[in-house]
């Protein structure tokens, strides 16, 4: 059953059609997102995209934006000022559960061609990576942020997609946690870190 069209606004299409890909992503993915289909859910003709995205990409790379900004605050409202190693589980189950959640969204943001030089996306990728940087920070001062960041993105990343390939067992929320926490601790453990901070 296909959802109502999403209501458009004069001088909002922008953003409607990037609404209208987002609902088309999440009922049946990438491969049923074109800039006609995005049209026809926003109840406009289908040439009125063209005026605001040049094609497909354009408007996955502003569908990917929006992706990142709401990763962004999902992160940080699951532990706005982590210090601890159990910390940074939680904000890696937070991670994966975004992921297991917005599905196509979260392959769009990371799977489909998009522009890297789109100011949005540079802008909200940079938000994620300080706020790596600041938690890794705050839980391993000696090591260094860049990298703790990146390591900390890659396992996350990594349990992100094990778990919507069906590689690792997704059949509860409660599974996933417990899988992504003691994957982070086992990491963190091999890297010879002090788990008992």
């Amino acid at each position: 059953m296909s959802r109502a069209r999403t209501p458009y606004h004069h001088g909002d299409l922008p953003a409607a059609l990037v609404r209208a890909a987002i609902e088309l992503l999440e009922e049946g993915g990438s491969n049923e997102l074109s800039l006609r289909a995005a049209a026809r859910r926003a109840g406009v003709s289908i040439a009125a995209p063209y005026r605001h995205f040049a094609d497909r990409q354009a408007l996955l790379s502003a569908v990917a934006a929006v992706g990142y900004r709401e990763l962004a605050a999902h992160l940080i409202g699951a532990h706005p000022a982590p210090e601890t190693v159990e910390d940074l589980a939680a904000i890696a189950v937070a991670y994966v559960q975004f992921a297991m959640q917005r599905p196509g969204l979260f392959r769009v943001m990371f799977v489909e061609p998009t522009d890297p030089d789109s100011p949005d996306q540079v802008a909200a990728v940079d938000a994620i990576h300080e706020y790596l940087r600041y938690i890794v920070g705050h839980a391993f001062p000696d090591l260094d942020p860049d990298d703790g960041a990146k390591a900390m993105w890659s396992v996350a990343h990594g349990l992100a997609f094990l778990h919507l390939d069906n590689k690792l067992d997704a059949s509860s929320p409660e599974i996933v946690a417990d899988t992504v926490r003691r994957v982070v601790r086992a990491t963190l453990a091999a890297s010879g870190r002090d788990l008992s901070a």
